[in-house]
């Protein structure tokens, strides 16, 4: 269970400041009460994709998510795409912001980082690699076996693919079938609408038919939920997890933050490559 708790960011980030936009981050906060305590009722340990903005904005909250055991990991310091830094320079200076953010609030820098509207830019690995990641979860190159990030795959369009050599650093995989944005969230924009509303007992089933299928398929296993307090958090969207955790409970699941997922896998596939060392 991974919570990208944005609260204002995106709205920040796009430059949507008015009042109406704004509320929709701030129901982040209601909503990140009602997860705590669905969590605390089902003795779920979590991850928390938080930007350093939040952590600022909200450190009641921030704090209180770490004081019931909940890993914070690292989602920007704002929720500025990386695509969209100039420079290397600035990409990496809102990701050092980020961990230091998140070391004063938990004493130690973030394991694992997801990237604000999962993109990357081409820069966006080697800071990962850089600055001491141990895992991160914005890719979707699988579904329930976390792997290895590449570095270096060459892409031209005239020849095939040529895939660069894997880094030490465990990708867990994501995907935006299990992800509450798309399903649940309504946005206007100026050349479309994202419709969102869906019914959420329909969600209820593709979530835990994905989950079937890994059991019924694989001798293990990891599988991805995504969610944000300000979209999951409204009343019976509550419903819905509280529902699919119960019906998960039934098949003797594991529920553990992503870090110690992370250590799992490793311990059932350890790194063998050669790890990079960049000179500060």
């Amino acid at each position: 269970m991974t919570f990208d708790f944005d609260s204002l960011t995106p709205q920040i980030a796009r430059g949507y400041t008015m009042p109406s936009r704004r509320s929709r981050g701030e129901f982040g906060i209601i909503g990140a009460q009602r997860i705590l305590a669905l969590l605390k009722k089902h003795k779920i340990r979590s991850t928390w994709f938080t930007p350093g903005q939040t952590i600022e904005t909200y450190p009641a909250v921030a704090k209180q998510i770490v004081d019931e055991g909940h890993e914070i990991a690292h989602h920007g310091w704002t929720h500025k795409m990386p695509s969209t830094y100039e420079t290397l320079e600035d990409e990496e200076a809102d990701v050092k912001r980020g961990c230091d953010t998140i070391k004063s609030l938990t004493g130690q820098y973030p394991r694992g980082y997801r990237s604000p509207a999962w993109e990357f830019s081409e820069n966006t690995l080697e800071i990962l690699l850089k600055n001491g990641f141990h895992y991160e979860s914005s890719l979707m190159g699988n579904d329930y076996t976390p792997y290895r990030v590449r570095q270096g795959d060459v892409i031209d369009p005239e020849q095939p693919v040529i895939f660069g050599p894997e880094t030490h650093l465990v990708e867990m995989p994501i995907s935006w079938s299990l992800d509450d944005s798309p399903a649940f969230e309504y946005q206007r924009h100026p050349t479309a609408i994202q419709q969102g509303l869906a019914n959420s007992n329909a969600v209820l089933e593709n979530w835990y038919d994905d989950f079937l299928y890994m059991k019924n398929t694989m001798e293990w296993g990891v599988i991805t939920y995504t969610c944000h307090p300000q979209i999951i958090g409204r009343g019976h969207r509550m419903m819905m997890m509280d529902r699919l955790i119960e019906k998960l409970k039934q098949n003797n699941v594991a529920f553990m933050a992503m870090e110690d997922a992370v250590d799992e896998f490793s311990n059932h596939a350890p790194f063998t490559g050669k790890r990079i060392k960049y000179s500060e």
